[in-house]
């Protein structure tokens, strides 16, 4: 009877000592605050956040992030430029480097309206430079209407960057992967 209590306490501790690592420093959990990022994910959608991926990879364009925007908040954005990179929206569509870029992840949000989803800006425009500084990025919402974002604020530093957006969980009818 001692034995099965001892290999319980042990299973127990052993399965809280792999959460606290996997939560600590792995994964975490975040809640979309705002319509910036609609359609790609909702006001209190619940996130999986992959804090690790970036130690083996670079962050790249279109990927969606969670950083540290000031002491008390985080941001979800997407990321369109990273170091290097020249941008320009011209016509409602984003240019990076002189290239056309896709983003018809915005088709579902776009209204018919005649009016600019994205007003036209360079990145010298906006910040003052004219390409994205080594070390940093330019990140937007999806709703470029209403989406406080490098526009405005400027500049992330990577440093700041907590993790890759993986998973959406809730709710479960919003389930997704991929954005």
């Amino acid at each position: 009877m001692k034995k099965k209590y001892r290999r319980a306490i042990r299973t127990i501790v052993l399965a809280l000592l792999l959460a606290f690592v996997f939560r600590s420093y792995l994964f975490a959990s975040y809640i979309v605050d705002g319509e910036s990022m609609e359609p790609t994910l909702y006001d209190g959608n619940l996130l999986m956040v992959n804090k690790a991926v970036y130690d083996w990879q670079d962050i790249n364009r279109q990927q969606v992030i969670v950083f540290h925007a000031n002491e008390r908040e985080d941001y979800v954005k997407r990321v369109i430029g990273v170091g290097g990179d020249e941008i320009k929206v011209k016509n409602d569509q984003l240019y990076i480097n002189g290239k056309l870029m896709d983003e018809s992840y915005l088709d579902p949000l776009r209204p018919n309206d005649g009016l600019p989803f994205t007003e036209d800006f360079t990145l010298e425009e906006v910040t003052g430079e004219s390409t994205v500084p080594e070390g940093h990025l330019f990140v937007m919402g999806d709703n470029r209407r209403d989406s406080l974002d490098s526009r405005y604020f400027g500049f992330v530093p990577v440093e700041s960057v907590v993790g890759k957006v993986d998973v959406r969980y809730w709710p479960f009818n919003q389930l997704g992967v991929q954005f």
